[in-house]
């Protein structure tokens, strides 16, 4: 006897978890205007479990979570996927089990009376993007590359081997297929550094289906992962001795016409100065923005020198120290032109992050750049190690802040920032921001790996 299959109506929360309620399949595919039922208290959950307390929406009002059927993703499940001795090369079990397809569509929360809801985080980015479009005329074009790690009990290949990529099948293999189905556009699969560790870079997209790209990427991860008796993780540190999986969030602006506003071939590295007072925005409150982008109690660890991550608050070409990167314009054969490659790199976030929250704040805090006409920033030219102490703090080495706690201090001392958020939506984030803090005083760096390694 068949099942019923279930469409999920979702959101991604402050602490970038997905949560929501599912309904009929057939269902949603008759109404355009579906709904859900929501609880203004849901968006002061922790990741941990645990209700934030303070909570500023307490036990009353009510919301509804609208479908947004542009955002629909149906992944059908594989079945009797066989190994010969149940562990297979990368320790997958012998036989995948029968699973129902997958079949998810994003939402806004609205009041329930359809108008926005101000602590939507679709929203919040939405509003950004608008902005940005008011203000200069231009479009986001984004994409979100994510690391993650699967968690298996087989010793890892070396890294970026060929050997590394083989053993991840069948999963590598079916992820592709899924992303595809998913309409996430993936490019590559890559065998990175850490154990078990892969990235898969996907396709940019236009403003918030960007961001809503990189919500069903890391879904459709683990929803294979899982099909395959494993787990996948997006924590930004699983151990401390190894290297943590970052979000790496690629933004080109584009103008009316479909060109790149960052690019001029006659400016140093191809940045046009309205690129380079982009940069500078970013870089002027990049202390507050990591609170945004990298805010969980394991992030800051990530984000230290030496740690190939973001480890100076800089702009550089192709130097992965950098908080901010220009990555390389290929040419010969094949290449496109370099206004079409060219991008910014932000290198700070990772998967604790809220998508639509990391993205509309480092939009607006280019397009604060923008506005106040800030001068374009040094380019970082060699490897930060290398600088003396007087260069090492004019590009910014160790400046991100070490700790959450330090993070949330620099957002509510950033009147900028800060004044992007609703009072309620900072009052809500912070709350379980705070929340997180508390739970983790006393915890060994060890154990909030391990406790963030099975979060996210």
């Amino acid at each position: 006897m068949g099942s019923t299959e279930l469409a999920a109506l979702v959101c991604c929360d402050l602490g970038a978890i997905v949560r929501g309620r599912s309904i009929p399949s057939d269902a949603l595919a008759r109404d355009g205007e579906t709904s859900v039922g929501w609880v203004p208290a849901n968006h002061a959950l922790t990741p941990i479990g645990t209700l934030a307390e303070p909570n500023p929406f307490g036990s009353t009002d009510d919301l509804r979570l609208r479908a947004d059927l542009d955002t629909r993703v149906r992944v059908e499940a594989a079945d009797g996927i066989e190994r010969d001795d149940g562990l297979g090369d990368g320790g997958m079990p012998e036989r995948a089990r029968r699973r129902s397809p997958l079949e998810l569509v994003l939402c806004d929360i609205v009041e329930i009376d359809g108008s926005a809801w101000e602590c939507c985080p679709r929203s919040f980015l939405r509003e950004a993007l608008s902005e940005l479009d008011a203000a200069l005329g231009l479009r986001a074009l984004v994409s979100f590359e994510h690391e993650f790690q699967l968690l298996l009990d087989t010793p890892p290949a070396l890294a970026f081997s060929l050997e590394a990529q083989r053993s991840a099948e069948p999963f590598a293999g079916l992820v592709f297929d899924a992303l595809r189905q998913a309409g996430a556009a993936p490019q590559r699969f890559i065998a990175e550094y850490a154990s078990h560790q892969f990235e898969i870079p996907v396709e940019p997209a236009v403003g918030v289906a960007a961001a809503d790209r990189a919500v069903v990427l890391r879904e459709v991860v683990r929803e294979v992962a899982r099909g395959l008796g494993t787990r996948a993780s997006f924590a930004p540190l699983r151990d401390p001795l190894e290297a943590g999986n970052g979000v790496h969030v690629h933004v080109s602006l584009l103008d009316a016409d479909g060109g790149n506003a960052l690019y001029d071939a006659a400016q140093p590295a191809g940045l046009s100065e309205l690129g380079a007072r982009f940069a500078a925005g970013v870089l002027d409150h990049a202390a507050a923005l990591n609170a945004l982008t990298a805010p969980s109690p394991v992030s800051a660890q990530r984000l230290q020198p030496h740690r190939w991550s973001a480890g100076a608050v800089c702009l550089a070409q192709q130097n992965r120290e950098a908080l901010l990167r220009l990555p390389p314009l290929h040419s010969g054969a094949g290449a496109t032109a370099p206004e079409t490659q060219l991008r910014l790199e932000y290198r700070g976030a990772d998967a604790s992050a809220n998508p639509y929250l990391a993205l509309g704040a480092i939009v607006r805090a280019g397009l604060d750049g923008v506005r106040r006409g800030l001068p374009a920033p040094a380019l970082l030219d060699c490897d930060p190690a290398l600088l003396n102490a007087q260069d090492a703090a004019r590009f910014g080495v160790g400046a991100l802040p070490s700790s959450l706690a330090a993070a949330l201090d620099a957002l509510a001392s950033d009147a900028t920032v800060r004044g992007w958020l609703s009072p309620l939506l900072y009052d809500a984030y912070t709350a379980v921001k705070r929340a997180e803090l508390d739970a983790a005083d006393g915890a060994s760096i060890e154990e909030l790996c391990e406790r963030y390694g099975a979060i996210y």
